[in-house]
C-alpha cells in the first residue's frame, strides 16, 4: 500500500521538535550531494560550539523548549 505525501507529513509533525529537525535536514540532503567546502566549514563551526561548551563559555538548550518559546505567539 502507498502512503500518502499528507499521511507522512500528519506523522512527521508528530514527532518531537528534534526528531523532526532531524528528518527535514535528511530531506534535504536527499535533495543533493553538500557542498564539501560548507560541510567542512559547518563541521569546523560546530568543533568550536563544542569546545566552547566544554569551557564554560557557551550555554545549552533543550531543543524542544527553544521550539517551544519559537512558537509563542507575542
Amino acid at each position: 500500500m502507498a502512503v500518502s505525501s499528507e499521511s507522512l507529513l500528519r506523522d512527521a509533525l508528530e514527532l518531537s521538535a528534534g526528531e523532526r529537525a532531524v528528518l527535514v535536514d535528511e530531506l534535504l540532503e536527499s535533495l543533493g550531494k553538500p557542498d564539501p567546502k560548507i560541510e567542512a566549514q559547518w563541521l569546523k563551526e560546530a568543533e568550536e560550539r563544542l569546545a566552547a561548551y566544554r569551557r564554560g563559555k557557551l550555554e545549552a538548550y533543550d531543543v524542544d523548549e527553544v521550539f517551544a518559546e519559537l512558537g509563542k505567539s507575542d
